[in-house]
């Protein structure tokens, strides 16, 4: 099950000390797009825009990496100025590893944000990603998401667990 367990569970991306991660050796950041950065099929807003340039001034590289299809994905990328991959078909270990290469980066300094288990972290994981699963921006999701996320809180579950088990050690 450890497959499916992030590094860490964050409540947002807005929140996390960026500057930190840099300073500890990472060097590109790839992000999931709806829930994570913002509301499912909402366009890159004044915050997103602000986060995205705040990090190219602390020195990491960005790339999006979704599910969606091109014409909700292309026009975030280019309001964040970032790399981005549409039709990603993730969990597929195959544009996690084109998202380093665009970044010119590798599993080592490269670290991955979602907020799905079994697309996002699951799939970044099988590449060796450092993984942070972030808590969803909003409930409203598509039914196929609502029926995945019964599941995903299944895994919290014992995610919370192993985290109290190892923090005891």
């Amino acid at each position: 099950m450890n497959k499916f367990y992030p590094y860490d569970y964050i409540d947002s991306v807005y929140e996390f000390d960026f500057k930190k991660l840099h300073e500890d050796g990472v060097n590109a950041v790839i992000f999931d797009i709806d829930n994570t950065l913002v509301k499912h099929g909402a366009p890159a807003d004044k915050k997103a825009i602000d986060f995205f340039n705040n990090l190219k001034e602390i020195g990491l590289k960005t790339c999006l990496l979704s599910n969606n299809k091109p014409v909700r994905v292309e026009p975030f990328a280019q309001k964040t100025g970032s790399y981005y991959i549409a039709d990603a078909k993730k969990p597929s270990k195959k544009n996690y590893y084109k998202a380093m290469e665009l970044m010119s980066s590798g599993t080592e300094d490269t670290v991955f944000f979602g907020d799905q288990i079994f697309t996002d972290i699951y799939g970044a994981n099988k590449c060796g990603i450092h993984t942070y699963l972030v808590k969803p921006i909003h409930p409203k999701e598509e039914i196929q998401i609502i029926l995945k996320r019964r599941l995903e809180a299944v895994v919290l579950f014992f995610y919370k667990r192993y985290k109290l088990r190892i923090n005891k050690v």
